[in-house]
């Protein structure tokens, strides 16, 4: 039997609200953005746009829970303390309120995105939202999916290392490895590799922190596109990994194999030996 939002987090008065449902912004993920910062989820809901979106007394924010088809976490319920007639952020002043607000980041919901809109009528949505899971702490970001399973976006490996989560850093802090790195714009690759001391870990905090790890062809490609550009297009995965013990030789031979099997070298990708 299906939970209602309403059984839950009963509001009186429905049409003093609008219903955001933040979705990808063409730059980052709602739900990583509150995950690394949660200062800067409530400026996600201080942008006025032509259309004067947020034009009631209330906002009840959701974001797109991207992991999951059709799911929802709740972002809090925001009271519009001032409007200002410009197309930017920060043209509406907001106050969090104490209305559900041990539910933030805790509360998942049911609902298929009407279209393409990012601002509805709650009322007309209120009724229609249902209770998938009510999680025992706040949303921290997906558990560490285990070495045979990694292949996350260049956003995704932003918000782990902004957080510090502790079951990716532990993981990778005690694995080398062999990783590929795909321009899902194109379809180039670049396979690199991590050894020594550092293991995966310190390797891909290299890249979070610059976009392009250092790495010759990749540098000219963030240095000509901006940081941004990685965040758009590029998806890390683990092709092997291996324990802190092995022999780095191993680790750069195998890093070798699998340029040949992957031709990533130049032309076809991004590697430039």
């Amino acid at each position: 039997m299906e939970i209602s939002l309403a059984s839950i987090l009963p509001i009186a008065m429905p049409g003093a609200y609008k219903l955001h449902l933040a979705c990808w912004n063409g730059h980052n993920q709602p739900l990583d953005v509150f995950v690394r910062n949660r200062a800067q989820w409530d400026d996600w809901n201080t942008w006025r746009s032509h259309r004067d979106d947020f034009n009631r007394e209330f906002i009840f924010a959701l974001m797109d829970f991207w992991p999951e088809k059709d799911q929802w976490l709740f972002g809090g319920i925001y009271r519009v303390v001032a409007r200002r007639p410009v197309n930017q952020a920060h043209s509406y002043t907001v106050e969090l309120t104490t209305e559900g607000q041990p539910l933030i980041g805790r509360l998942k919901l049911s609902l298929k995105r009407p279209g393409r809109a990012r601002v509805v009528n709650f009322e007309d949505r209120y009724q229609k939202l249902t209770v998938s899971e009510i999680l025992p702490r706040c949303y921290t970001g997906e558990a560490f999916c285990g070495y045979d399973n990694i292949d996350v976006s260049f956003a995704m490996l932003e918000t782990v290392y902004a957080i510090q989560r502790a079951d990716w850093k532990a993981a990778l802090e005690n694995a080398k490895g062999v990783y590929l790195i795909t321009d899902t714009s194109n379809g180039k690759r670049y396979v690199g590799s991590a050894y020594g001391t550092t293991g995966l870990w310190s390797r891909w905090g290299c890249y979070v922190g610059t976009g392009h790890g250092y790495n010759d062809e990749l540098t000219q490609l963030i240095t000509a596109n901006g940081i941004d550009y990685a965040r758009l297009n590029f998806r890390f995965a683990l092709l092997e990994h291996r324990t802190m013990k092995t022999d780095d030789n191993v680790v750069i031979q195998r890093e070798g194999y699998w340029k040949n099997v992957l031709r990533s070298r130049v032309p076809n990708g991004y590697n430039k030996n």
